[in-house]
């Protein structure tokens, strides 16, 4: 497998094959840090109690390794412990023998000290004469402290002026259709239409509590690809799951597939996809704002992955949104980004024409840089981290979130993957409504 001119390491998978793997991640997240069964020797990695993963400024990172022994025969092991950085740049190593007895558990714990706030990957491999078995884990260490240099081009901010100005000009002619299979005794249930930036036609669904107002509103964002439908998780809460375009319902104009979102328009940032995007979720707020029975200052937004790195560009450019809630954020630091995770298919992209380069494409993605726009954000943000994704690494989910300027809390879960799971879903919606007190 080659690499990139930009050094980013390739791999087996293609963008769609891991965007649709992400579907099944809704229900299951992979823990990487513990070892296969098929081992007669089984690695688990833990941090110590209480960090969850991730380890203070000028605390040392400590972490204990459990060795098990499955079978009945005795083991003499050579076990190693090394530390990378999450760009895989050597940190430290030790090595060390042990004698595993048969059906027994051993643990060791491992100490290293680093000075740069970031992540980091634990590398455990234990070795004996018929074979070996490895596992990785990633640590974070002082992440509130990961602030990377903003990227944006001197014209950034007039960029985005014109892309609002030009959405303003379009005249947005909302239409609701009352859906009554949807609905419920407590809730109302409408598909949404509007015309979005460039003339697009999109859709969303607009749930409304079944009584008097004013109430909360949220704006709820899709992964990549998904499908925004009802969701029923708000009673009190009035809630719009937008499609923006070539998403769900909204493919008049902009078909979904093939699913290459991130690279149509890419050679030109004001034909780039996520131009667009971007104006169809200030489109969702505006169309929110227009609705009477809504309390225009409790207006929250919030999505996972490339619904993230949305919630993120909606809360920069609309400073109606009141809260924003990103999880596991896509869209964010490229340049990170491309260093830190696996993308065959940028690598294709700019290789396809020879007037394509690195240097052109992250000029150009620089413009929709989550971590760029956070610079807007005033208003609190509440961000979630799989400490182990390898789609969006926590490294670029912090470059975002510790740009922003108003009040930010994060929580991170040590041996998730791209998906939370509903436990953190529920940590959102208690989250919004604490500060909605609807």
């Amino acid at each position: 497998m080659h690499k990139s001119t930009h050094s980013c390491p390739s791999t087996d998978r293609t963008l769609i094959t891991l965007i649709a793997s992400l579907v099944l991640a809704l229900l299951i997240s992979n823990h990487s840090s513990y070892g296969k069964e098929s081992d007669p020797i089984l690695i688990r990695i833990e941090p110590m109690d209480d960090t969850n993963g991730v380890f203070e400024a000028k605390k040392p990172l400590t972490l204990d390794v459990h060795l098990e022994n499955t079978e009945e025969k005795e083991f003499e092991t050579l076990l190693t412990c090394s530390l990378t950085t999450d760009e895989d740049t050597f940190v430290h190593s030790i090595s060390e023998k042990h004698h595993l007895q048969s059906k027994r558990k051993f643990t060791r714990k491992f100490t290293f000290n680093v000075n740069e706030p970031g992540f980091y990957k634990v590398i455990v491999k234990c070795a004996w004469e018929e074979g070996s078995t490895n596992q990785v884990m990633q640590i974070g260490y002082d992440p509130e402290s990961v602030r990377p240099p903003l990227t944006k081009e001197p014209d950034f901010e007039n960029f985005w002026k014109e892309s609002m100005t030009a959405l303003k000009q379009i005249d947005p002619q909302f239409e609701l259709i009352h859906s009554p299979e949807k609905s419920s005794p407590s809730l109302k249930v409408y598909e949404v239409k509007m015309r979005s930036f460039g003339g697009i036609r999109i859709r969303g669904w607009y749930e409304v509590p079944n009584r008097e107002g004013p109430f909360p509103a949220a704006l709820r964002l899709p992964g990549y690809g998904q499908n925004m439908k009802p969701v029923g998780i708000f009673k009190d809460i009035a809630l719009l799951s937008l499609n923006p375009r070539g998403h769900g319902n909204s493919q008049e104009d902009i078909k979904a597939e093939p699913k290459n979102y991130w690279i149509r328009g890419l050679d030109d940032k004001k034909l780039y996809y996520y131009r667009g995007a971007y104006m169809d979720c200030v489109r969702g707020i505006e169309f929110i704002c227009s609705r009477k029975e809504i309390n225009k200052s409790k207006i929250a937004v919030f999505g996972g992955s490339q619904g993230g790195g949305l919630s993120f560009a909606t809360a920069a450019l609309d400073q109606r949104v009141s809260l924003c809630a990103p999880v596991v954020p896509f869209l964010a630091d490229w340049k990170k980004y491309f260093k830190t995770s696996n993308w065959p298919e940028m690598n294709e992209w700019i290789e396809s024409k020879k007037e394509r380069t690195w240097e052109r494409t992250l000029k150009t993605l620089s413009y929709f840089d989550s971590m760029n726009l956070a610079t807007r954000i005033q208003c609190p943000v509440f961000m979630g981290v799989g400490l182990q994704d390898p789609v969006c690494p926590p490294a670029t989910n912090f470059a975002a979130l510790n740009h922003t300027k108003g009040p930010k809390k994060y929580r991170v879960y040590a041996h998730a993957n791209h998906s939370l799971g509903p436990t953190h879903q529920e940590r959102v919606r208690d989250w919004i409504r604490e500060n909605f007190n609807p």
